[in-house]
């Protein structure tokens, strides 16, 4: 497969494939003049790479899990430990999140929104965090 065959099947950009193959995570063969041979292996890894990137796991996490997949003699605790670490990450966003809407909420709910020039949103950012 080329690059346009493995891009609309694995449903990532050439671009995103190309920087993929460049950090290591694929290694598709070169045909004599160069061009990119990818095989359903390439596909397959591409495809992983894919749904691990969507459900937000880092470039290293993804370096990580796709070797443990390539490992038959891997322990599954480790994969289970790994994606453990990326949900406490993101629970952790999802606080800083809902701290920050709460307090955009606030803020804006004080603002009256007419046409005097005194704000609650611009004088917080002003201020600042203490």
């Amino acid at each position: 497969m080329n690059i346009g065959d493995v891009a609309r099947r694995s449903g990532l950009p050439t671009k995103t494939i190309r920087y993929y193959e460049d950090i290591g995570l694929i290694r598709p063969n070169r045909t004599e003049n160069g061009y990119r041979a990818f095989s359903d292996s390439d596909l397959h890894k591409l495809t992983f790479l894919a749904r691990a990137r969507e459900l937000g796991f880092s470039i290293e996490d993804c370096r990580a899990l796709l070797a443990m997949y390539e490992d038959e003699t891997r322990a599954s605790a480790d994969v289970k430990r790994l994606a453990e670490e990326h949900l406490t990450r993101i629970d952790e966003k999802l606080a800083q999140l809902q701290a920050m809407r709460r307090t955009l909420s606030d803020l804006v709910h004080a603002c009256r929104g007419d046409n005097r020039p005194d704000c609650p949103i611009l004088r917080d950012l002003a201020e600042g965090k203490e």
